[in-house]
């Protein structure tokens, strides 16, 4: 592994960033594109929906991608951690989206009936790019 903001993104990196609202009489338009509100360029979007009361997702970390999660309908809870620190965002507003650069392990719970998760990546699908063992991502924070 060679990327040095996977070892290096901490949990501040993480942050609340505000879509581009347009609002009308006959609803509201909530924007995301590759402009100066977003610190990655997209180049993936995929959705979650369907989700079981109870479940949990995610359970990983990235190497390279960033990502961009929104709550589009309804709400859920991303947990994440650097390996050091922890912390929790609550997602409800779809014109919210947490951002995550690689290098941080997140879990996403507490979905309210309904809900549905869009998640904007920087990169395009490649299982290679993903950590799923806690442990060797904890290994890997450590060098």
């Amino acid at each position: 592994m060679n990327s040095s903001t996977f070892i290096n993104s901490r949990i501040g990196d993480c942050r609340i960033i505000e879509l581009e609202r347009i609002a009308h009489d006959n609803g509201t338009i909530a924007v995301a594109q590759n402009s100066d509100r977003l610190p990655f360029a997209m180049k993936r979007a995929f959705y979650l929906y369907d989700i079981p009361s109870g479940s949990s997702r995610g359970g990983h970390a990235h190497i390279t991608d960033h990502q961009l999660i929104v709550a589009v309908s309804g709400a859920f809870t991303v947990n994440l951690t650097d390996g050091h620190e922890h912390c929790s965002f609550f997602l409800s507003q779809p014109n919210e989206g947490l951002y995550v650069p690689p290098g941080i392990w997140l879990n996403l719970e507490r979905f309210s009936s309904g809900s549905v998760c869009l998640t904007l990546s920087s990169g395009n699908y490649q299982e290679e790019d993903y950590l799923r063992e806690y442990d060797r991502f904890m290994n890997l924070k450590k060098k």
